[in-house]
């Protein structure tokens, strides 16, 4: 079967993908650190992601030259994100599935104010959609119109790729994934950067978007829907890449001393 599938395919299987490019500068004091806290609930398997998917994301984040990488839980202080923390934090990622309804309001509510007021940027991977800090920002269900674990080929295509989360990516391939099926009930994406087509088991194809961000706020926020915790998918290169380029791109400006 061949899975190399172009971006003309996509948009006739139901693409809508977003065309405007959300460009600036990144001006950073020279001196001073960037902080970005990878956060995920812990509940992944150990035996796909031995540090859990947090440690595999920051792993990723290594590169990143004048960057401080902190990895959080559920179970530490404050759920991970004390107010003293996020108060110093450019970026937050996040990674949830069985345990969304164990954040504390005042957890959301710290989370959000630093979204919109301070300009933090957000991340939300795969399960997270249904997060609630990613919902708080959203102000909408976040629901997908399926959720189907077939293992099924899935062909990440780039459909923005001046954008600079896509910077250094082109179209790759992730051999097994649960698919998410469209329409995503959330508010339209000022991008959407990556789209997906899936092959499934009886060879039919189902695309659907895989890549989008928003302005919240002051903040901005960017949904990744590949990392279902069953699948090394997170430690694959482009992905790695695609959280390189997330992190740098949420994060707010800064003026340069």
């Amino acid at each position: 079967m061949n899975h190399e599938i172009s971006r003309r395919t996509a948009l006739g299987l139901g693409a809508a993908a977003g065309v405007s490019v959300l460009l600036g500068s990144r001006a950073v004091a020279a001196e001073e650190k960037r902080r970005v806290i990878v956060w995920s609930e812990g509940t992944e398997p150990a035996k796909v992601y031995p540090d859990g998917i947090r440690g595999a994301i920051a792993a990723s984040l290594k590169p990143l030259d004048g960057w401080e990488i902190i990895t959080r839980t559920i179970t530490d202080d404050a759920q991970g994100v004390p107010e003293e923390d996020l108060a110093k934090t450019d970026v937050l990622v996040w990674w949830g599935h069985k345990r969304h309804n164990d954040i504390k309001d005042e957890t959301v509510d710290r989370i959000e104010n630093h979204v919109k007021e301070n300009g933090m940027g957000f991340i939300a991977v795969h399960s997270s959609h249904f997060a609630r800090p990613y919902k708080r920002l959203m102000n909408t269900p976040c629901s997908w119109s399926h959720y189907v674990d077939d293992g099924s080929f899935t062909q990440i295509l780039v459909m923005t790729p001046k954008h600079p989360i896509a910077k250094g990516v082109e179209d790759f391939q992730i051999p097994h994934n649960e698919r998410y099926g469209d329409p995503f009930r959330c508010p339209k994406p000022e991008t959407v950067i990556f789209g997906g087509i899936y092959t499934l088991p009886d060879g039919s194809r189902e695309f659907s978007q895989q890549g989008l961000v928003w302005t919240v706020g002051k903040g901005r926020v960017f949904y990744f829907q590949p990392g279902h915790e069953t699948y090394p998918i997170l430690f694959q290169k482009e992905c790695q890449q695609i959280m390189r380029n997330a992190v740098q791109w949420c994060a707010p400006e800064r003026a340069a001393v």
